[in-house]
């Protein structure tokens, strides 16, 4: 445990132990500290919370940059998270009249985010993605910590795109994605998924949607945003649907409709956090978007899921690759936007619970490379350096 001196000069990095200027231990011990960054989607903060409980076993300090109003601000605050808001300009590969606002939060965020880096002064930053994440990147680079960053799905967004030349290392999701990746920084390390997720009560579940044990149940998610198309299918199809499942629906913020409320056997959120886990411990099989984030907490409580991945035309085909790697793997059936409709989702579901077994076995099967662990020990090693 390396010495640290008065004038914040650290002689190894890391946690150490304080010296007076003649070098003489007073045993006073320093706690190393790290910023996470991230957000704009829950799939860009909930990876980040899945370290937490790890970074503090470890003597942590732990500090928080993203966007001044966005989800991650109310996510990351419950966990007891110094957080900090900067403005958040969105990055876009297409013209739009806002890429010229935009340019000007990107720089004050750039600003806020070596105010911020200055007095925190912390050992590594370590990054999830989301715009918000690239001007904190860039002014830990300009400051010379250390950056990790993290790619959730198969081919690296924009955001990792402008931050990987300024990281030490590039952890990654999919094996498919090393062939995007700089060999020497490349760490294959899967997504943390917190560890609450897969303690959930199967009870407790059924109470929160109002449903018994007598029939099974179909969970139904498209992401902290919500998803309008599946939301409208998932709607039309309730009829059918209800014949045979109970359905607990999780339809994005603002996307809770009215007159459901006394239909028997279906349960709406706009969103939910603490709640998650004892849903999917009652859920039979899922109906979901196929973001890294949703898929890995699949993964883990090992429920058969229905994919309906963002088509390319509203996306850039993110999912479809993330939805073809699960289904190759065979823990889920993936069903194109293309082809979505009420038929084609009460045919594709039906069939999904009666092979439930298959995807179940598939899963319990799988190669877990315990993500957040792996991710906990590159920032030690990197952070020694």
């Amino acid at each position: 445990m390396p010495p640290i001196h008065h004038d914040g000069i650290k002689k190894g990095g890391g946690t150490g132990i304080v010296c007076d200027n003649n070098g003489v231990l007073t045993g006073e011990i320093v706690m190393k500290s790290i910023v996470l960054t991230g957000g704009g989607t829950s799939g860009h903060v909930t990876p980040n919370i899945a370290l937490v409980p790890r970074l503090r076993s470890r003597g942590y300090n732990i500090y928080y940059i993203g966007s001044k109003n966005g989800i991650e601000k109310q996510l990351i605050e419950k966990e007891g998270i110094t957080y900090y808001g900067i403005p958040a300009g969105k990055l876009r590969r297409y013209f739009d009249v806002k890429n010229f606002t935009d340019i000007f939060r990107i720089i004050g965020g750039y600003g806020q985010a070596l105010s911020v880096l200055r007095k925190i002064k912390p050992d590594i930053v370590f990054s999830k993605g989301g715009f918000v994440s690239c001007p904190v990147v860039w002014a830990a680079w300009s400051l010379r910590i250390p950056v990790i960053i993290h790619e959730s799905d198969m081919t690296p967004g924009l955001t990792n795109k402008l931050s990987a030349p300024f990281a030490k290392k590039v952890c990654y999701t999919f094996p498919e994605t090393k062939k995007y990746v700089v060999p020497e920084k490349a760490v294959l390390t899967g997504l943390p998924v917190r560890d609450e997720i897969v303690s959930g009560d199967k009870i407790k579940g059924y109470k929160l949607c109002g449903f018994s044990g007598n029939k099974p149940v179909i969970m139904v998610i498209g992401g902290s945003q919500g998803a309008e198309n599946i939301n409208r299918v998932v709607r039309s199809a309730l009829k059918e649907l209800l014949g045979t499942f109970q359905v607990v629906h999780i339809c994005g913020r603002g996307n809770v409709k009215t007159g459901y409320e006394n239909l028997k056997g279906y349960k709406q959120f706009e969103y939910v956090n603490e709640e998650l886990p004892d849903i999917f411990a009652c859920a039979d099989v899922l109906i979901s978007r196929a973001g890294a984030t949703v898929l890995f907490e699949i993964l883990s409580v090992k429920k058969p899921a229905l994919l309906i991945p963002l088509s390319r035309s509203a996306s850039r085909g993110d999912q479809i690759l993330n939805a073809e790697s699960f289904k190759k793997n065979g823990y889920s059936d993936v069903l194109p936007e293309e082809e979505f409709t009420e038929k084609s989702l009460v045919d594709r579901i039906n069939e999904l619970y009666r092979n439930r077994n298959k995807y179940i076995k598939a899963m319990q099967n799988a190669d877990m490379l315990n993500p957040a662990e792996k991710i906990v020990n590159l920032i030690e090693e990197v952070t020694k350096r």
